[in-house]
C-alpha cells in the first residue's frame, strides 16, 4: 500500500474546526460561526506559519507532485522565502530565495510575490518598496529557489492618478490561448492600496494597463468592503474568472470575499455570502484577515491567508469541503 503524501480531504476535515468558538462543523448551519461563512472552516491549530519566524504575510502556494510549495513575504528579513509542506499545515522552516537590492533605489524591502510555473520554468512578480513607494519587479527561476531578476527597473509602477504612490500585490496567470500574461494588481496609497487594476504583457516585462482601470473597486453598499479592496488572487476555472480578495471596512480592519467575472475585467459579481473569512474575536487573527491564496486539491479547497492581531501577522488555513464555490446564477 502506498503511503499518503498529503492528507486526504476526510483526514484534514477531521482536524478542522472553528477557531476559538468550540463549535464543530455543521453542513446545515449555513452561517457557520464567527470567523467563517459559506462552508469555509478554519483549522483549529491556526496559525500554521509565523510564531518564531515573526511576521509572515502575503503568500503564493503551488501544489507540485503532492507537495505544497509556499513563497512567503518574510518581514523580519525584508525578503521572499520558500517553505514546503505535505499537508498544508506543517511547514518546513522558511528559506530566503530572493533578497532586496537597495542599490536599485526602489527595493529596500521585497514582498507580496506571485509565482507561476510554465514549461520554461518559474516566473515571479514581486513588490519592491523604498522611499514610501511600491512597484513590481520580475524574476525567473528553473527550480523556484534560485531566482534571476529580469530587469533592474520595475516592470510596473504607478503612472495614473488612481495608482497614487503604490503598485503592489501582483497576481499573474499565463493565457496560452491568447499567448499573453494577464496580471491583476493593487494600487493606491502605500499603507494599503485602494483598488484593483488589470494589465497584460507578451513577455512579462512590458505591460499594458487596461484603459478602464481600476476594474474592481470598493462597494459602499457592503460595510465590510466599503473602504477599499485589494490583493486579489485570480483563478480561471469552469468558464469564469474567480477573485479571492481583501475587503476593508476601514484601513485597519479587513476580511476576505469572493467575486467572479466572465472575462476577468468587467461584470464582477460578488458572492452572496461575503465575507467568507472573518476575524475571530480574541483570536490570532482578531484584527484582520488579509491576502487569500486558494488551491483546489483532493476535491476540496484549501485557502491560506495572513491574519493580524495588533502588529503580528501570521499564516492560517481555512478549507471548504466541496469543489463548488457556492455561487448561484445571480451571485
Amino acid at each position: 500500500m502506498k503511503k499518503k503524501r498529503w492528507m486526504t480531504r476526510r483526514d484534514l476535515m477531521k482536524a478542522m474546526a472553528i477557531t476559538g468558538t468550540g463549535l464543530s462543523f455543521s453542513r446545515s448551519s449555513g452561517l457557520l460561526a464567527l470567523g467563517v461563512n459559506e462552508g469555509w472552516v478554519k483549522y483549529t491549530g491556526n496559525p500554521v506559519l509565523g510564531g518564531q519566524y515573526g511576521t509572515c504575510f502575503d503568500v503564493c502556494v503551488l501544489l507540485e507532485s503532492g507537495i505544497f510549495r509556499m513563497w512567503v513575504s518574510w518581514r523580519p528579513k525584508q525578503s521572499v522565502a520558500i517553505t514546503e509542506s505535505k499537508d498544508g499545515i506543517s511547514w518546513k522552516p522558511p528559506e530566503i530565495v530572493l533578497s532586496p537590492l537597495p542599490e536599485t533605489g526602489w527595493e529596500d524591502d521585497i514582498n507580496r510575490p506571485v509565482v507561476v510555473r510554465r514549461s520554461d520554468g518559474y516566473h515571479m512578480w514581486y513588490t519592491g518598496q523604498a522611499k514610501g513607494r511600491s512597484s513590481v519587479g520580475y524574476a525567473t527561476s528553473s527550480d523556484g529557489r534560485t531566482w534571476a531578476r529580469q530587469s533592474k527597473e520595475p516592470v510596473l509602477k504607478p503612472t495614473f492618478p488612481w495608482e497614487d504612490v503604490a503598485i503592489m500585490c501582483p497576481h499573474a496567470i499565463w493565457d496560452g490561448k491568447a499567448d499573453l500574461w494577464k496580471m491583476w494588481y493593487s494600487a493606491g496609497t502605500q499603507y494599503e492600496p485602494n483598488a484593483i487594476g488589470y494589465a497584460t504583457s507578451a513577455d512579462g516585462l512590458h505591460w499594458d494597463k487596461h484603459p478602464d482601470n481600476p476594474i474592481l473597486t470598493p462597494d459602499p453598499r457592503h460595510e465590510w468592503e466599503q473602504n477599499r479592496v485589494a490583493a486579489a488572487q485570480i483563478l480561471q476555472w469552469e468558464g469564469w474568472y474567480y477573485a479571492f480578495y481583501i475587503g476593508f471596512r476601514d484601513i485597519d480592519h479587513a476580511q476576505i470575499g469572493m467575486a467572479r467575472s466572465k472575462d476577468g475585467v468587467t461584470g464582477w459579481v460578488r458572492h452572496a455570502g461575503n465575507p467568507i473569512v472573518r476575524p475571530t474575536p480574541g483570536g490570532w487573527d482578531s484584527d484582520a484577515c488579509y491576502k487569500p491564496f486558494a488551491v483546489l486539491s483532493d476535491g476540496c479547497w484549501r485557502l491560506w491567508y495572513n491574519g493580524r492581531q495588533n502588529h503580528l501577522e501570521q499564516i492560517g488555513l481555512v478549507m471548504r469541503e466541496s469543489e463548488s464555490l457556492g455561487f448561484t446564477a445571480e451571485s
